[in-house]
């Protein structure tokens, strides 16, 4: 893989709504390996601010980390078949985030990496919804994410 990537990050959450909701972004970024991890930085804006907020992934079979720094800022964990709590911080105020993760996967081909993570997600120790996350990096000369 490539030092310069293309990002997508896609959510899924499943909650008492029938209709799930879905959200997609697509960064430009930096990958890298460090130790066992897989390593992706990305910058993403927020609408109606200047300032941007920083992200880091680390991740590998059976863990996923997010830091973001910058108008949000939290450090969420996601390890299989554990709950993690997290401050998540925002220009709004504070939420107290519960992750009870019930698998981390990933799938590595030469020009791509997927990372699938699926949990549930509490917020000021409230059960909101069953979710899951698949990020896709791929080499930036490539131009597009392969789905």
């Amino acid at each position: 893989m490539t030092k310069d990537v293309l990002i997508s990050v896609e959510g899924l959450h499943f909650s008492s709504e029938e209709v799930p909701g879905k959200v997609e972004v697509i960064n430009a970024g930096n990958y890298y390996k460090e130790d066992d991890y897989h390593c992706v930085m990305y910058e993403e804006a927020m609408e109606g601010f200047d300032q941007v907020t920083e992200n880091l992934i680390r991740f590998k079979d059976g863990a996923a980390y997010l830091q973001k720094k910058g108008i949000i800022n939290v450090d969420m964990q996601f390890e299989e078949n554990r709950k993690n709590t997290s401050c998540y911080t925002t220009p709004f105020g504070d939420v107290m985030l519960g992750i009870t993760t019930t698998s981390v996967s990933i799938s590595e081909q030469e020009d791509q990496i997927v990372l699938d993570v699926d949990y549930e997600l509490d917020a000021n120790y409230e059960r909101l919804a069953d979710c899951k996350i698949r990020i896709r990096v791929c080499p930036k000369e490539s131009g597009t994410i392969a789905f």
